[in-house]
């Protein structure tokens, strides 16, 4: 039950309550009939016996009968006996029943007759101007148990439509009742495709819960999108005024490096303080960019480049890089693939990729880059047999200012990934990751293909 949607339960919770009510209700008015049917018989066969009444004279010293005991009213049968003797004097009676069945003056029987039941009732009445006869009354219970079993067999039949016909109205009313439930999800899961705070339910006005809560849910989006606001305006006030002294210390830094009066200890302390603010001029600058990215001024200059070409070109740039700390960088580009994008942004691409790669490597490792066309996409990937990411930190090393260990590399800002994340979906591309620990990561990007012409 835990898997079936909230209206699936409300159709099954509906359809069985109405099921188990009709069920209930057809029970006993099946109960209350069969004894209804069988009191209604009883009724019947004493009024047509005692109708009889009327319809027998003697005349002209012979016994007169009306041809109304003749006829099978209301499926009674009545015949005529002399008093004294079983032998019949008029009227009919049902096949196959016994002719010498002795009488039981005003005592209501239940007689069997092969395979049928019956109800007798005999009924002694005095003929004016002459002695009394017995009438005898018939009625089939057998008959009147088919009519019955047939009523139930045609409801049993009907109940299965009645059970689908409250499905489908459960169906259509559960759908009209959590039609706004829908227009929240929709709401929700569009503000997270789109990363759009601004997307607002507005159900308009209505006194139930789901009403209240569309409300709640809005005013909620409201302080939301307002603090998301002033925080990237806050991170983009702090990146921007960070860049200026942090720029006066680096050219500093510099200027001291290029000096002649300083000495090697003093230059080694100076290197370690430039290395160190140049990896924070980095971070800012990322920073800032991810922030008017946020915001949407973040401006991309599309343009038609040779992606082949640029990557080659960062491959041996990365190289060099890769070496110095005993990584082996091998490329394999396929030639001539063009692409429209940022070329900015496609170098910073690769760089954090690569970056990542030699950051988190082990000596005597290897990186290994590839380029090619896949379908409609070009794909390109960063292969390394590093120290890998464990399956409980991959869902996060796209968060901003995410280590899964900082101990391991304190150069590292955090920010990188959360680069990457951003120009491919600003291209339009597809990213994903494969890693395991102690063997090392694979990322791979996806661009949609634009041939030259």
């Amino acid at each position: 039950m835990k898997k079936l949607s909230l209206k699936t339960k409300l159709v099954l919770l509906h359809t069985g309550m109405m099921g188990l009510v009709v069920c209930i209700v057809l029970s006993l008015l099946f109960s209350i009939s069969s004894h209804e049917i069988l009191s209604n018989v009883e009724r019947n066969l004493e009024e047509q016996v005692a109708g009889t009444y009327e319809d027998i004279e003697y005349e002209d010293g012979r016994l007169e009968f009306d041809s109304d005991i003749m006829d099978l009213e209301n499926g009674v049968y009545l015949s005529v006996y002399e008093e004294n003797s079983t032998e019949l004097i008029y009227g009919k009676i049902p096949y196959g029943f016994s002719y010498d069945l002795p009488f039981e003056d005003g005592n209501l029987r239940t007689v069997a007759a092969g395979d049928q039941q019956y109800y007798v009732l005999d009924m002694k009445i005095p003929v004016e101007n002459y002695h009394s006869v017995i009438v005898r009354g018939i009625a089939s219970i057998t008959d009147a148990e088919q009519d019955f079993r047939l009523t139930l067999s045609i409801a049993l039949i009907l109940l299965p439509l009645l059970i689908f016909l409250t499905a489908v109205c459960g169906y259509f009313l559960s759908l009209r009742a959590l039609r706004p439930v829908s227009r929240i999800t929709k709401t929700v899961q569009d503000i997270q495709k789109e990363k759009d705070l601004s997307k607002r339910i507005q159900l308009g006005d209505g006194k139930d819960e789901i009403y209240t809560l569309a409300r709640t849910f809005d005013d909620l989006l409201g302080a939301v999108e307002t603090s998301m606001k002033r925080e990237k305006q806050f991170t983009s006030d702090v990146a921007h005024e960070l860049r200026t002294p942090l720029s006066v210390v680096l050219m500093e830094c510099e200027e001291l490096l290029r000096s002649e009066h300083l000495d090697e200890e003093s230059r080694r302390e100076v290197m370690v303080i430039y290395r160190k603010i140049k990896g924070m001029s980095e971070m800012i600058s990322q920073l800032l960019l991810l922030s008017r990215a946020d915001q949407g001024r973040e401006k991309l200059n599309m343009e038609e480049i040779d992606f082949s070409e640029l990557s080659e070109m960062v491959a041996e740039e990365y190289a060099e890089v890769a070496r110095n700390k005993g990584i082996s960088l091998k490329a394999q580009i396929e030639p001539g693939l063009r692409l429209t994008a940022d070329e900015t942004l496609m170098i910073r691409l690769w760089g954090n990729l690569l970056q990542n790669a030699v950051n988190y490597g082990r000596p005597d490792g290897h990186i290994w880059i590839s380029v090619q066309k896949e379908g409609n996409t070009i794909r390109m990937s960063v292969k390394d047999d590093g120290i890998g990411i464990s399956s409980q930190d991959l869902p996060h090393i796209w968060d901003r200012f995410y280590q899964a260990d900082p101990s391991r590399n304190s150069d590292s800002s955090g920010l990188g990934l959360s680069m990457v994340k951003w120009i491919v979906e600003a291209h339009h591309g597809e990213l994903s990751v494969e890693s395991e620990i102690g063997k090392g990561s694979t990322f791979s990007c996806q661009f949609p293909w634009n041939p030259s012409e």
